[in-house]
């Protein structure tokens, strides 16, 4: 009997080469992209996602440093890891692109997302909606004999249960402003 051969770069099926599926479950990545704060750059990176397929799930974007003109994006989105990697690699050859960090990898990040809710009711369902509000530390920002508008803020998850909750009590509008998330500790990921 001739020993097996494998051509060189082929994989070999043995119980010992086992290949890990992990790499292939879709993440959900907060990246942090400082810019130039000038015309255009929005449109690019967006063009970027959307060009190529990919997703954005949340996305925020203010000037943050005036002196030297520069913007923070941050952007929610999800893909395996190879998709992710490449994101955050075409995001950097962006020329006014500055800094692009993976929030999400670097270290524990505290994320905060704004909602306001329209709740329209009376009756009982207007007293649950206070209720709910009060336990979920919502604020009431404007009040008619006939509706609420509540605002709150937290995690993405805690505004989606808060709405979960809102729904058959009257919920009518929502709006949210997209995550907004920094890295804990002293040191800054991004200027």
């Amino acid at each position: 009997m001739s020993p097996l051969k494998i051509k060189k770069g082929a994989t070999s099926h043995s119980a010992y080469n086992l290949r890990s599926s992990y790499g292939d479950e879709v993440e959900r990545h907060t990246l942090a992209v400082i810019v130039a704060n000038e015309p255009g750059v929005l449109a690019r990176v967006i063009g970027l996602f959307s060009g190529r397929g990919y997703n954005i799930e949340s996305l925020t974007v203010a000037e943050v440093d005036h002196e030297g003109h520069r913007s923070r994006i941050t952007i929610v989105t999800s893909g395996k890891p190879q998709i992710i990697t490449q994101i955050k690699s075409q995001l950097s050859r962006i020329v006014p692109v500055h800094q692009v960090h993976d929030l999400t990898v670097e270290g524990p990040t505290v994320e905060r997302e704004l909602a306001l809710l329209k709740v329209a009711g009376s009756g009982d369902h207007r007293i649950e909606a206070i209720r709910l509000a009060d336990i979920f530390r919502a604020n009431v920002v404007d009040s008619t004999l006939e509706s609420f508008v509540f605002e709150i803020t937290g995690t993405p998850e805690k505004i989606d249960a808060f709405a979960d909750l809102m729904r058959p009590l009257g919920l009518q509008e929502v709006a949210r402003t997209g995550v907004a998330a920094l890295a804990r500790g002293s040191e800054a990921k991004t200027s």
